[in-house]
């Protein structure tokens, strides 16, 4: 393997003409990555940033805390503990801008600042203006609405009897074969409120355990003072939302979920950070680019947010800490990274299109300074990138010359079925096409395929299961479940055909909840249809644990039908066989297999159990005959029925 980067060459040709900008990337990144062995001893060393800055509390109860505002020329610690008193706690602020300062215990082992206590740091300006903010790595931040809108920061440091202790190891982080649960905790109940960490933990978890699933990627964790904003207006990166609960109670979730198995991801937001200065980071020290880049460099049009600076060595610390904070302390097994297309290009992927061409991902538009910042994060555990660019070497590793991620997800997928379903009659739908988007994927990179994640949830929309209710359709997401990637998601509510949309409370609905909600009571009532879908969804993940399709290589498609709309493929010793004609049934339909022998029915959505018509023998056995068809060495004949699927083995 090449030394200088340029290993992803070997793996595609195609990447040669650009082995400059491989090498001159990796080259950045080793800088990067020496600088901060060189100065902060290890990047292991420099990502544990959120054990020296921030609150600390020492074993007598003392409490040092420290921040970085290189433009203020005073600062002051205040709060509740000194009746907010701006002269009984000054801080002092060494050559790297970072102010400190130490709060002795009340007595021996008793801390001077109360637990979940509100604190602040005051600022003075260049100016002599005064401000007040909520520190930076604050763990805890809580809203009154009855008084403002505004968060207050939180001394969060409950005496030992309240703390969280994890019972369970981690599962064995599933290398391959990820089937993801994606689930918003303040949705997860039919309840018009906000639903809590504790009952995510007592009534949903073992949903997801039910259902086959092994991974959970929680959205929204982050605090966000705008709920509307689905978590993605991020203000305060080390607090976990208080709207669900406690960080206690976050943990003792966490806990549960690696007791029952799943591995639990979160979904990170560090493309871009909410605006607010009241209760965000934005003009922390009264400028503009303290973590951010100044003027419109520093600002995403279409967001209205602020843009980190990732090129600045103490916004490494500050982000990389972010994700190792919450791996240590919560016990998080990897991340899911919101908007890395708008990361890895200046433009920000706003009003361009992606062909395909490999210049449009090595040329003057990449932020090789976002580059950098994402390859450090290297290795990590699990990582998921969420880019709409097809960045070629997005998910090979580091040394290779590789971005570093583990998967991409396939954002073309979703899309595809919305425009089939709005815009093209079941008829009319291309075989060809299909299996082309499920297909089209890097080699030896992984990827993450869906039908339907919160994206295609949102109001303004209708859910997949609308679009299909008056057809009782849903084979598709078994066809991109086995055909369309090396992992699987699901966003919740979606695997039993969750009716509604979701919207969040805001002044356009009055503040409504009636769609900020789960309606599992929907798949509980079994005089209504849901449970059919619920049951498929679990036989069909449950399926997957057992033959391993995800982890096996792409599947070999050997009939593209556009007249019969039937899909044939083999993956993981299996054959599927997809009809997904509007009205025609196929007796003694003959499809190609590569392996002879005696095939036995795996599976057909048919079934009654799914609200089938129980048209297919389940016991029935089928032979091969050693004679090529399809580009295969045998064939064999089936009963398939219109817009069903069936699934043979041996």
């Amino acid at each position: 393997m090449p030394t200088d980067g340029t290993g992803v060459i070997q793996l595609d040709p195609w990447l040669e003409p650009f082995a400059p900008a491989i090498k001159a990337r990796y080259s950045a990144y080793k800088q990067a990555r020496d600088n901060i062995e060189k100065w902060e001893g290890s990047l292991a060393k420099f990502s544990e940033g959120y054990k020296t800055m921030g609150f600390q509390v020492d074993d007598n109860g003392g409490v040092r805390y420290r921040e970085w505002a290189p433009n203020a020329v005073e600062a002051r610690l205040i709060g509740d503990f000194n009746q907010w008193s701006h002269t009984a706690n000054p801080m002092t602020k060494n050559t790297f801008g970072v102010w400190e300062c130490y709060v002795p215990p009340a007595s021996p082992g008793v801390c001077a600042i109360p637990h979940d206590s509100m604190v602040k740091i005051s600022m003075t300006l260049p100016s002599g203006d005064k401000i007040d903010r909520i520190p930076t790595w604050i763990t805890r931040v809580t809203q009154d609405l009855n008084i403002s809108p505004i968060y207050d920061g939180r001394f969060w440091n409950p005496p030992q009897d309240q703390k969280y202790r994890f019972k369970h190891p981690r599962p064995d982080v599933p290398p391959e074969g990820l089937k993801i649960y994606e689930a918003h905790v303040g949705i997860s109940s039919p309840n018009m409120r906000v639903t809590t960490y504790k009952e995510f933990e007592t009534d949903v978890l073992p949903r997801i355990k039910k259902l086959g699933y092994n991974c959970i990627q929680m959205m929204a964790i982050m605090e966000h003072a705008y709920y509307a904003s689905f978590g993605y207006q991020v203000t305060n990166f080390f607090a976990a939302s208080s709207r669900y609960g406690t960080p206690e109670e976050l943990k003792s979730l966490i806990d549960r979920a690696h007791e029952l198995g799943l591995t639990v991801l979160l979904d990170v937001v560090h493309s871009h950070a909410c605006k607010n200065v009241a209760d965000g980071i934005n003009e922390f020290d009264g400028t503009d680019h303290l973590y951010f880049h100044e003027g419109g460099r520093g600002r995403h049009e279409l967001w209205d947010s602020r843009l980190f600076n990732y090129g600045h060595h103490e916004v490494q610390r500050f982000l990389l800490s972010n994700l190792r904070y919450y791996m240590d302390t919560y016990m998080f097994d990897g991340f899911r990274f919101d908007g890395v297309t708008s990361m890895m290009y200046k433009h920000h992927g706003i009003g361009t299109g992606f062909s395909g061409g490999y210049h449009e991902y090595f040329g003057d538009s990449v932020d090789l300074e976002a580059m950098v910042y994402l390859m450090l994060v290297y290795p990590s555990v699990i990582s998921i990138a969420e880019d709409v660019s097809g960045m070629p070497t997005l998910c090979r590793p580091v040394p290779e010359g590789g971005v570093g991620f583990d998967y991409r997800l396939s954002m073309a997928i979703p899309d595809m079925w919305i425009k089939l379903l709005k815009e093209v009659p079941d008829d009319q739908w291309e075989m060809g096409n299909i299996v082309h988007t499920l297909t089209n994927r890097r080699h030896l990179e992984k990827s993450v395929a869906y039908a339907e994640s919160h994206d295609q949830a949102l109001v303004g929309d209708k859910t997949l299961a609308f679009w299909l209710m008056d057809k009782e359709m849903y084979d598709f997401i078994f066809l991109v479940h086995a055909l369309g990637g090396e992992a699987y998601l699901n966003f919740e509510g979606n695997e039993f055909g969750h009716p509604e949309w979701m919207d969040f409370p805001r002044e356009g609905n009055g503040n409504s909840f009636a769609h900020a909600r789960r309606q599992f009571n929907l798949v509980d009532d079994h005089l209504l249809r849901y449970k059919y879908l619920w049951e498929f969804d679990a036989v069909m993940n449950n399926l997957e644990s057992s033959y391993k399709w995800l982890s096996a290589p792409q599947g070999y498609v050997s009939l593209k039908h556009e007249v019969d709309k039937v899909i044939v493929f083999e993956r993981a010793g299996l054959l599927f066989i997809f009809n997904f004609h509007p009205t025609q049934s196929f007796t003694d339909y003959r499809v190609g297999v590569d392996t002879p022998g005696e095939y036995k029915v795996v599976l057909t959505t048919d079934e009654g159990r799914f609200r089938g018509h129980d048209r297919i023998d389940v016991k029935g056995r089928y032979f091969t005959t050693p004679m090529e068809w399809n580009g295969r060495k045998n064939w064999l004949q089936v009963y398939s029925p219109s817009r069903t699927a069936l699934v043979l083995g041996l």
